[in-house]
């Protein structure tokens, strides 16, 4: 698909090795090439892409596609966390565009990230909003799965609360149109610079769901629905179904 985006965007994707469900998830086979080098061959035509990672391994893999890659600490609370520090050494500027696409979506389409350009774009002067980001709809089976996070937002589409659990839980009647958030965020340099310089919350460490720091200090965080085959690959299981559903 030809690059639509009017303007500069960084699309950095995190890359820890770590993962307690699913060790070295981002080098798991994808069709014969590492889940995160996937990834970033999804989104490579958009516009500049850099790997983040705490991976020498990593680190040699990326090189060896020719894509960027930038070391960063092992330490990092957070993904986000992780690309702003790619996104300093990377010398990047305030007003800068940043897409924090995760290292374990490589069926994502070019449209999701240029919905959620288009609405960081539109909202760069908002000192309101924090961070923005999508959600696809739902059914009522499919938000049971804990390993999909929720989201409930407001008439403007501003997120109200993002949870493992079955929310809005249908207490008097069936609902078969959850919002299933994409773990896809558009920052400023500047407003991503705020979210890692603000203190890590109480309910992000609950549901370790990093977004939560944004909303515990009073931050908005604007969505935007998008249409997507795509799914996050949490575990082993969610990478057989991804292999069957794609016939990889």
């Amino acid at each position: 698909m030809a690059n639509t985006i009017k303007g500069y965007i960084m699309i950095i994707i995190p890359a820890r090795i770590g993962s307690s469900r699913f060790p070295n998830k981002v080098l798991a086979d994808i069709g014969g090439t590492p889940m995160v080098i996937r990834t970033a061959i999804a989104v490579q035509d958009i516009d500049d892409v850099a790997i983040a990672t705490d991976s020498e391994e990593v680190m040699k893999i990326a090189q060896s596609y020719n894509i960027k890659a930038v070391m960063t600490s092992e330490s990092h609370q957070s993904g986000t966390d992780r690309i702003y520090e790619a996104a300093q050494k990377l010398g990047l500027d305030e007003d800068e565009v940043i897409i924090n696409v995760q290292g374990d979506e490589p069926f994502i389409e070019t449209e999701v990230i240029e919905a959620i350009y288009k609405l960081t774009q539109s909202n760069k002067n908002n000192p309101n909003i924090m961070i923005n980001s999508c959600y696809k709809i739902i059914t009522n089976p499919e938000a049971d799965d804990p390993n999909i996070v929720k989201v409930v937002t407001d008439e403007k589409d501003i997120a109200l609360y993002f949870s493992r659990a079955k929310v809005p839980y249908p207490r008097d009647h069936h609902f078969d149109k959850y919002k299933g958030h994409l773990g896809i965020y558009g920052f400023t340099m500047k407003s991503l610079a705020l979210f890692c310089s603000s203190e890590p919350a109480p309910l992000e460490e609950i549901e370790k769901l990093e977004q939560l720091r944004a909303l515990y200090h009073g931050y908005n965080i604007a969505m935007v629905e998008v249409n997507t085959e795509s799914f996050g690959i949490d575990t082993p299981e969610d990478l057989e179904k991804a292999l069957k559903y794609h016939r990889l």
